[in-house]
């Protein structure tokens, strides 16, 4: 197993940062070990919170290949809480990735529904795709261009919605695909020399626990990432 960082952990939350490469949680088929397989080994107190016994304590996910910062719950208490505040958008997130392509506009607002492929039930799409989209839920993301340099741009992503493939689907739909992102942005899309997966990081997540307590975790940032930025 790939071995994620814990960040921070105390009697109510832990927060690590998963690499990319490692599966969250397992499902019918999954036959590699998993953040969550991790995290029972280490807080086998998590096994019986939540509302899944395959996702124990976990509150939201990242994808396999995407790197970055969770917070799971040690107790059901607040994991009912976390799950609470994630659905009223009261924990901030914020993502860094490379794009394929230098944005016109360096800062703005994608606000496109995104829904279900048809013809392809694992991906997710905006109706202007010319897909055929169903189950369309509004979605909003905040970007601004960091750097740029040749033919990538260095982004900032603050999804302001929490669909499945938010960020992905977003940039994919204004041209400027996450670079190596093979689903969304296709075969060809842009992919610097050595990259082997889609360069999406979740950086940052911020919240306040009741009490009034403000947290904010960043997680390092992966040297994959690293390597190409110090190349621009």
């Amino acid at each position: 197993m790939i071995e994620p960082q814990i960040i921070y952990s105390d009697a109510d939350i832990i927060v690590v940062n998963k690499p990319a490469g490692l599966v969250v949680h397992g499902g019918p088929l999954v036959r590699e070990p998993t953040l969550a397989d991790f995290l029972l080994e280490r807080f086998p107190e998590i096994a019986g919170v939540g509302d899944d016994p395959a996702r124990p304590g976990l509150v939201h996910r990242l994808d396999k290949d995407t790197s970055g910062v969770m917070v799971v719950a040690r107790r059901q208490e607040i994991f009912a809480w976390l799950k609470n505040e994630f659905a009223g958008r009261r924990i901030e997130k914020t993502y860094v990735a490379f794009c394929c392509g230098a944005f016109k506009e360096k800062s703005g607002v994608v606000e496109l529904a995104i829904g279900r492929n048809a013809r392809h039930p694992r991906l997710r799409g905006v109706a202007l795709s010319g897909a055929e989209i169903r189950g369309e839920r509004h979605a909003r993301t905040e970007f601004r261009v960091l750097q740029e340099a040749d033919g990538f741009s260095y982004v900032e992503l603050r999804p302001l919605t929490g669909r499945m493939h938010q960020l992905r689907v977003h940039m994919r739909a204004i041209g400027h695909p996450v670079a190596c992102d093979i689903l969304y942005g296709g075969k060809n899309v842009c992919c610097p020399a050595g990259a082997t997966r889609q360069l999406l990081h979740a950086s940052t997540l911020s919240f306040s626990m009741d009490g009034g307590r403000r947290f904010q975790f960043e997680a390092e940032f992966p040297e994959d990432m690293a390597a190409i930025l110090a190349g621009f």
